[in-house]
């Protein structure tokens, strides 16, 4: 395998259109097809719910537009990893890197596969949660995570054979899914024009209420004051998570074509992209369902977006334009969204593992490229862990716990950027982050707040998160030598 490496050697084989893709795919998954129902029931005012997408948006654009900078400095495999070993000491990019690889990485790729395999069931009902195949008495295994853990390994076989493979697959399903996400918003927004839905939420279009379900009784609450900024802050966990991965790219710096110029035009136009696709995603459900709803309604129409069925809000909005196909067509387009958005987070994540091995700071065979210059160890044993984790969670709780940790870690690094600023002043910078100093020290306060609110609203699955986080002190400074052994 030694041998191998001194032969081997990433290549340069993605252009400015790939890496845009791969932002933009490894963004989009069915994030934006559910949580807006469970958005609603957080904060209630429609208005509101658009304000976080926007914020959310803005926000991720900050940090794409920020670490543009770091990429263009520094286009190295590894991206992130790369940025705080530079910008601190090698033991905070270790922390990065291993969380990474036990929750954010590999979480995401695990929630992705079982939303996959969740609309998948809606086609084919033997992949589904209550199909149990093996009971092994700690753990019950059913058809749903079956088919979850076969996607994983299939996506990881095909970007065994190569980067090519990989971003092909990548640019064709990113672009089918954006286009078919523009149509669907222009189709909905075309019914909805004449439905006059968008006007009948106008009227608590400003009122923040929280909405749970008691023994089938439904209970409201106004918020105001602290409650408001916990439910605003446990609300933006969704479109968050939606919008997250697109750092991705910076991991693939070491396979990107004049990646100066490249990496931060890629971050720039691929975060813009979706993040006004999901902005008008949004308009397009409340110009065809009203926000609030009750959970035992017959109709889309009665259920909202609120109580839309399994949270399935753009299913509901389907239906309204296609009538009883949209379950097929929606299912079809999720399974190709989470496809494609899979491949992206699975082809990007090795890389970095690549880059802590080279540094002793992963297992040794990470460090070693395949016959067809990808590290090919490093994707298998993602895979074998993200396939643990569709064995270990539901979607919700792998959500909270990548999204905690990723905005740990932005705002670790962008604090980085600071950093660097002042201990590499004449360092080669071929873009410099837009609005600096003011927004990204804006950033910092934002996601950090929100980072805050998640430790106090959701303690659980967030407070695990940033356990893990510190799980990896002793880790690094006890098995440092030995597993690069």
């Amino acid at each position: 395998m030694e041998i191998a490496s001194a032969h081997h050697e990433l290549k340069k084989e993605i252009g400015l259109l790939d890496a845009t893709m791969l932002v933009a795919g490894s963004m989009i998954g069915s994030g934006i097809f559910l949580v807006t129902s469970e958005m609603s029931r957080n904060v209630g005012s429609p208005g509101l719910i658009l304000i976080l997408w926007i914020v959310s948006g803005l926000i991720t654009l900050i940090a794409a537009l920020s670490y543009g900078e770091l990429a263009g400095m520094m286009p190295q495999a590894g991206g992130q990893y790369i940025y705080l070993k530079e910008a601190f000491n090698p033991m905070v990019g270790f922390l990065f890197g291993w969380t990474v690889f036990t929750v954010i990485q590999t979480g995401v790729i695990a929630a992705v596969a079982i939303a996959f395999a969740t609309y998948t069931g809606e086609l084919i009902p033997w992949f589904s949660s209550t199909n149990i195949i093996a009971d092994l008495g700690f753990i019950a295994i059913n058809t749903k995570q079956v088919l979850a853990i076969f996607l994983i390994s299939f996506l990881t076989f095909i970007n065994l054979k190569g980067v090519r493979n990989g971003k092909l697959v990548q640019t064709f399903f990113t672009l089918a899914k954006l286009l078919a996400l523009l149509g669907l918003i222009c189709a909905g927004m075309y019914v909805g024009l004449n439905l006059g839905v968008f006007q009948a939420n106008l009227v608590d279009f400003w009122k923040p209420y929280s909405t749970t379900v008691v023994d089938g009784v439904v209970n409201t609450h106004t918020l105001s004051g602290v409650v408001l900024w916990g439910a605003i802050g446990a609300a933006m966990v969704g479109s968050l998570f939606s919008l997250d991965s697109w750092n991705n790219i910076t991991y693939m710096a070491g396979e990107v074509k004049n990646p100066q110029r490249n990496l931060p035009m890629s971050l720039f136009f691929g975060t813009l992209i979706v993040s006004i696709l999901y902005v008008l995603a949004n308009v397009t459900y409340m110009m065809l369902l009203p926000v609030a709803g009750v959970p035992d309604g017959i109709t889309v129409a009665e259920r909202g977006i609120m109580f839309a069925n399994e949270n399935r809000v753009g299913t509901g909005a389907a239906s309204v334009i296609f009538g009883q196909s949209a379950i097929v067509i929606m299912a079809l387009l999720i399974m190709v969204s989470t496809f494609g958005c899979n491949n992206g987070i699975i082809l990007s994540g090795a890389r970095l593992y690549y880059a802590m091995a080279k540094d002793g700071l992963f297992f040794k065979r990470a460090g070693v490229l395949n016959k067809y210059d990808v590290p090919g160890f490093a994707l298998i044993v993602q895979a074998i862990w993200a396939s643990v984790l569709c064995l270990s969670g539901t979607y919700g709780q792998l959500l909270d716990y990548c999204t905690f940790s990723s905005l740990l870690f932005y705002v670790v690094t962008i604090i980085g950027l600071f950093v660097l600023r002042k201990k590499k002043p004449d360092a080669d910078r071929p873009y410099k982050a837009f609005g600096y100093p003011l927004l990204p020290f804006l950033y910092i306060v934002i996601a950090g707040a929100i980072c805050v609110v998640l430790l106090i609203v959701k303690p659980d699955t967030c407070g695990w998160g940033l356990g893990i986080v510190l799980l990896g002190l002793p880790v690094y400074y006890v098995g440092k030598k030995s597993i690069s052994e």
